[in-house]
């Protein structure tokens, strides 16, 4: 498999001494590729070193063989990038966008723009609303017309940072298609802290958590470290919540009986519990926050909260990339 993004010993400092990233190693290759962590683990740091937006401290990566410092231009050239944010050009229309940026990206041609940026918005599904202005899109249209401004130069590398916060189910559904078939055309990073934005086109994932890498495989590989740890456990539906090691997931009630599906500790199953035969992907990152002592900081920023039909539930209690400039006080 061909390397797209290589990193190597990368380490970022910030002023003040909060370490974001200590020691990062990783090689990326084509296709859909996860980048999971808590809130504050050092994903959004990674990513704007690699869009060459933040020198790191220490450490080198590169991008199809293009140093992200020394040839930041070059590595620009096969890039787009969706930050958190993208809300500017609110009082264009979405043709109007993509055709500047096409410009800006040296196609000069109008008949090549046009043939270009229509391409594109079939491609995320927003061809009807070329003649809309930005500020009357929805939301996950925004997010899909993201999508459409970092793809207009045909980059080979996309990077995605956190693209679904705020989205309603059903265009989280869409924008998870969306990457699954892009991904089969380029190298996607996709950065998020909610299990379920990956889907069923991401067959290759890394967690981040506190500045390291602290997995890196596939997501059978990761439900596998949560064998025995998922289960199930049925109540009388005028009992308390079950207490001990474990993190409740999700839960259902009939008039009779609550079944409790929950993620325990190796070897902490409560008494009458019953293994669960196919854990989810949310479920084996939780098992395996979990042995790490950090599943409090998982349900407390919401990893499972805003998950749609497919994912767990929330816990039981309770020249640079368009529009973008370097922020080195930022802290991911």
């Amino acid at each position: 498999m061909s390397t797209t993004v290589d990193v190597q010993g990368l380490r970022h400092v910030y002023k003040g001494g909060t370490i974001a990233l200590d020691g990062v190693d990783l090689s990326i290759g084509a296709g859909l590729f996860g980048l999971l962590g808590p809130n504050g683990a050092g994903k959004s740091t990674l990513m704007r070193i690699l869009c060459t937006l933040l020198k790191p401290s220490e450490g080198r990566a590169s991008v199809l063989g293009h140093d992200v410092v020394r040839q930041r231009r070059a590595v620009r050239s096969h890039l787009g990038y969706l930050p958190q944010e993208f809300g500017a050009w609110r009082l264009h229309r979405v043709e109007e966008v993509l055709d500047t940026l096409a410009d800006l990206s040296g196609l000069k041609g109008r008949s090549t723009r046009r043939d270009r940026v229509d391409t594109v918005l079939d491609s995320v599904g927003l061809g009807e609303v070329a003649h809309r202005k930005v500020k009357k899109l929805s939301g996950g249209m925004t997010r899909r017309l993201g999508i459409a401004q970092a793809l207009i130069h045909q980059p080979r590398l996309l990077i995605v940072d956190e693209p679904t916060v705020g989205l309603d189910p059903e265009e989280r559904i869409r924008f998870r298609q969306l990457m699954t078939t892009l991904g089969k055309e380029r190298t996607i990073i996709l950065s998020t802290h909610i299990v379920a934005d990956l889907g069923a086109g991401c067959s290759d994932l890394a967690l981040l958590d506190d500045g390291r890498i602290v997995f890196r495989g596939s997501p059978t590989e990761l439900l596998e470290r949560a064998q025995g740890q998922v289960f199930e456990l049925t109540l009388p539906t005028s009992a308390p919540p079950p207490q001990g090691e474990f993190e409740i997931v999700s839960r259902t009630v009939d008039a009779q009986e609550t079944t409790y599906r929950s993620v325990a500790a190796p070897g902490r199953l409560p008494e009458g519990a019953r293994p669960a035969s196919e854990p989810t992907l949310e479920e084996g990152y939780l098992a395996f926050m979990l042995a790490r002592g950090r599943a409090e900081d998982l349900l407390r920023d919401g990893h499972f909260g805003e998950s749609d039909g497919d994912a767990a539930a929330c816990r039981d209690d309770g020249e640079a990339p368009a529009g973008q400039t370097s922020r080195e006080e930022d802290e991911s």
